[in-house]
């Protein structure tokens, strides 16, 4: 693939926004693609943003995504993907866990919720998959992995098939937990 593809994930600390974007990069790497990551953690570790941006191709400068050039958003909460929307490109996918998780201001009564999220996705966006990836996870035995069924709807928009994701994941997960974890995979590519 000579065209870099752009893809920023975005979420709330604790939710596996980086190890997904590491599974994804690994991935990549084994498969010959230059790969560049960057991660930004901003209050992560009090439930504040962390978004991680991958360019991946035949040959990558620079980690960092311009506005309106990311051919895919990944949020893994529902209104970080609105704070998101002007990186993506016209025509791009976002993929979006239709799950919230209200910020200290919202606890607070500083701020509300928005409203209508999903509703308001759908008026700004032609490619949006919206899912319950926390849900899906849950189900399957483990909330933490919803960051692996996101992955796997991510990977189902990219088609990046040829890639043996299973083993992948099996390298950078816990061995207790690989068995989970495939199963969040093939979840998220068959939602």
């Amino acid at each position: 693939m000579k065209e870099v593809k752009s893809i920023l994930f975005i979420g709330v600390g604790g939710q596996g926004t980086i190890l997904a974007s590491k599974i994804l990069s690994e991935g990549l790497l084994r498969h010959g693609y230059d790969v560049k990551m960057s991660e930004v953690h901003g209050m992560a570790q009090r439930g504040g943003s962390v978004t991680t941006q991958v360019r991946f191709g035949e040959k990558v400068y620079s980690p960092l995504i311009e506005k309106g050039k990311a051919d895919v958003i990944v949020a893994f909460e529902k209104s970080e993907a609105l704070r998101a929307l002007p990186y993506l490109k016209e025509g791009g996918h976002l993929v979006v866990n239709d799950y919230e998780i209200h910020p200290v201001p919202v606890l607070i009564g500083a701020e509300s919720y928005p409203e209508n999220v999903i509703g308001s996705l759908k008026e700004k966006v032609e490619n949006l998959v919206t899912l319950n990836a926390a849900k899906i996870a849950e189900d399957l035995g483990n909330i933490k992995a919803q960051n692996v069924v996101l992955l796997g709807a991510l990977l189902k928009a990219l088609n990046l098939d040829e890639i043996d994701w299973e083993d992948v994941v099996s390298s950078l997960v816990p061995s207790k937990a690989i068995e989970l974890n495939k199963q969040a995979l093939k979840a998220g590519m068959e939602a």
